[in-house]
């Protein structure tokens, strides 16, 4: 069953350019697009994992084991990309690193907690169409409603603990990591640009973490016939994911947030249309 159509089953040309053996779970050019998906939508208020379970959907695939591991390891890729583009800033006082310890510590235990309950909801497409709406009509307003950053930009230990807990927003597929922390930020009167770069340091603990559990908890997925797939997953994750963050930070602070609630209520409400239809949005 998939999503909108199986490209499979088009000419023999992209049946071969999609064709899989059955040690390798995934083609070389599907793991490459769900890659620059993933590297172009970590970082953007737009929601990277359900992107990917659209993709995933648009392009056929069967979920398993693999593909479900594929898409949240090549995380490992898109956080390199902050550690190297922030070098400085990243690798600093202890302080620095406490206070992402503190604001990493909601997602940490309701992600420990919550764990089968949000992999369960990972294979449900009409969950993100939702929540896609939802965080776009979100969006739209979010400028107006915090329009007077403090002038005092330092992150507290408060601080830093509160944009944890919206983090733990994020957990439901279809709600933007970055958009639920760079929000928490503002309510916290940072500039949105200060917001955004606490939520790229943010991502590094988190989004290690979720993917060092995941690699652990379904290690036996990965062989030496798809290893080598995962490997170039985070390179392409990690290329693309490097350039998307130097444009977001700029674009944010010149445009704000409402192009990409636009485009989140859109995308959202054409899976909807199309599920009301009877067009089968299941993943499995």
């Amino acid at each position: 069953m998939t999503l909108f159509y199986n490209l499979s089953a088009y000419p023999d040309i992209f049946h071969n350019l999609f064709s899989v053996s059955a040690a390798e779970s995934m083609s070389w050019l599907e793991a490459f697009i769900i890659a620059v998906v993933e590297g172009l939508t970590e970082f953007l208020p737009v929601s990277s994992t359900g992107h990917m379970i659209l993709t995933e959907g648009i392009l056929g695939m069967k979920s398993n084991d693999f593909i479900q591991a594929f898409i949240i390891n090549i995380q490992f890729g898109a956080i390199l990309s902050v550690v190297v583009l922030y070098w400085k800033r990243f690798f600093q006082t202890l302080k620095f690193y406490y206070k992402l310890f503190v604001a990493f510590l909601p997602a940490a235990f309701f992600g420990l907690l919550l764990s089968d309950y949000i992999d369960r909801l990972l294979e449900s497409v009409y969950v993100v169409a939702v929540m896609l709406v939802l965080g776009g009509i979100v969006l739209v307003f979010v400028d107006k409603w915090f329009k007077n950053p403090s002038e005092n930009q330092e992150i507290t230990y408060k601080k830093a603990f509160i944009i944890g807990f919206y983090q733990v927003i994020a957990m439901i597929p279809g709600v933007s990591r970055s958009a639920a922390t760079i929000i928490g930020g503002m309510t916290q009167k940072l500039t949105k640009k200060n917001a955004a770069e606490f939520s790229f340091f943010l991502a590094v603990p988190t989004m290690f973490a979720a993917s060092a559990y995941k690699l652990l908890k379904n290690y036996t997925a990965f062989n030496s016939d798809n290893i080598d797939i995962l490997i170039f997953g985070n390179i392409v994750a990690f290329i693309v994911a490097f350039f998307a963050i130097k444009s977001f930070i700029s674009y944010l602070t010149n445009h704000g947030f409402k192009i990409f609630g636009y485009y989140r209520i859109i995308v959202g409400l054409v899976i909807i249309i199309l599920y009301a239809f009877g067009v089968d949005l299941t993943i499995s």
